[in-house]
């Protein structure tokens, strides 16, 4: 597999000396870079797909009519989270019934 390279990035020394000082033991700048890029890219679409679904749930509510509050959509998530960490919460063990 062929790669590709990345333009050069021109940064101030400081800026160097900062991401010098955090590079894992064995890690190049290169790979800092890299890696860096790579998850902003990655953040980048995850903003994007995001807003893509807001315009869509926009558009659907401005055909069919029906809309939210925040509120009763924060208490739905809500009810949500709490329903599943319930369930991943697990259950303290009974053990024999303690005799006054």
């Amino acid at each position: 597999m062929k790669t590709a390279q990345l333009p050069p990035v021109r940064v101030e020394p400081s800026v160097r000396k900062e991401i010098e000082s955090v590079l894992r033991q064995g890690e190049t700048l290169s790979e800092f870079v890299e890696h860096a890029a790579v998850q902003a890219a990655q953040r980048r679409k995850s903003q994007q797909e995001f807003l893509a679904r807001g315009r869509d749930s926009l558009q659907k509510a401005q055909v069919n009519g029906e809309y939210y509050s925040a509120k009763d959509a924060l208490d739905a998530m809500q009810a949500r989270l709490d329903e599943r960490m319930a369930r991943l919460t697990p259950k303290p063990k009974r053990g024999p019934a303690a005799s006054p």
